[in-house]
């Protein structure tokens, strides 16, 4: 299993995991991972989508958590970053050809991967990039997904280089050009612990470095053009009402307050949009809630162990609190 997954002395791998690689949109090769609850009837399984740039072992604390509620958890490193292929000559740079190149994935995962071999009901946990796939993907989601929670859900962006006023027409000017791979932004893949943004939690940021540090090959660098460009057409094209309203699966938005990448008054507005969704304000926290401390972390699992229920009719959500 070390050969496809990794492990470091401050991030034990869960117990009962299956790994592999899959081969995903017009053959491109990812890296997924299947995590399984000792405890039985199992109460489901989780999808978990990532955001840009992390990877499977990133998760290992949270999938134990959902492990322990009974839910299994299904992840997959996204195209062009972890463990699975990249698109470019250059492996620091992350690209996508088409946003929806993600949604066809997150298809032939459910369908190869999920629906054989992972325990029904299926839920969806989708963070930042991940939250936007699970957006654009909803309307076509409802007979296989259940619930959904989305973390940070990348809608738009602030407290970046340059403002997205100036990014998101130059981004497209650069990919109807010709050029774009051009790498837009710098590499924050090393930033240091303090004004990161993502996470007040210095233990936790502090382990997500040394993955880093130990298998600098799941990283990547600055997006390109064509990243942005697609991403961000993405967004502006799944916070439209008429497109929320397809979406009919029971959602829950959470929007930490301080999240340093997407402003937290449009994941309010995507909320106040979204007629299938409920907004949960994590007050306090970043941009990466499963990376936060306790008592932000707390509040997301929490609000997954009651939202989430088997088919049971639910876990009881002071097993949590305890």
């Amino acid at each position: 299993m070390d050969d496809i997954l990794r492990v470091t002395p401050g991030n034990p791998m869960p117990p009962n995991a299956t790994a592999g690689y899959f081969e995903g949109h017009r053959g491109v090769k990812l890296r997924y991972a299947l995590f399984r609850s000792d405890i039985s009837p199992a109460a489901g399984t989780v999808v978990l989508l990532q955001g840009r740039n992390e990877f499977i072992e990133k998760y290992y604390e949270t999938i134990r958590d959902l492990n322990a509620m009974g839910l299994w958890v299904a992840t997959f490193d996204l195209r062009g970053q972890g463990g699975s292929e990249r698109l470019t000559k250059d492996p620091r740079k992350g690209h996508v050809r088409r946003f929806r190149d993600y949604e066809r994935d997150l298809e032939i995962f459910l369908e190869k991967i999920v629906l054989p071999d992972a325990r029904m009901p299926f839920f969806l946990i989708g963070h930042s990039t991940g939250a936007l796939i699970a957006l654009s993907a909803g309307p076509r989601l409802g007979n296989r997904i259940s619930r959904m929670a989305l973390l940070g859900p990348y809608i738009g962006f602030q407290n970046q280089e340059a403002p997205e006023t100036v990014v998101r027409p130059l981004s497209a000017l650069l990919s109807w050009t010709g050029f774009g791979h051009v790498s837009l932004g710098k590499d924050k893949s090393r930033l240091p612990f303090e004004n990161n943004g993502l996470t007040r939690d210095q233990r936790r940021f502090d382990r997500n470095t040394e993955i880093i540090k130990a298998y600098p090959e799941l990283t990547v660098g600055a997006p390109t053009a064509r990243w942005v460009h697609e991403t961000l057409s993405a967004a502006r094209r799944v916070s439209r009402q008429t497109h929320l309203t397809e979406i009919t699966i029971p959602t829950l938005i959470l929007a930490p307050v301080l999240d340093g990448v997407v402003p937290y008054a449009l994941q309010e507005e995507l909320s106040r949009n979204f007629r299938a969704a409920q907004l949960v304000t994590i007050t306090g926290g970043r941009h990466e809630i499963l990376q936060e401390k306790d008592i932000y972390r707390a509040q997301a699992l929490a609000a997954f162990q009651a939202f989430m229920p088997g088919e049971d009719g639910g876990l009881d959500l002071t097993e949590t609190a305890a």
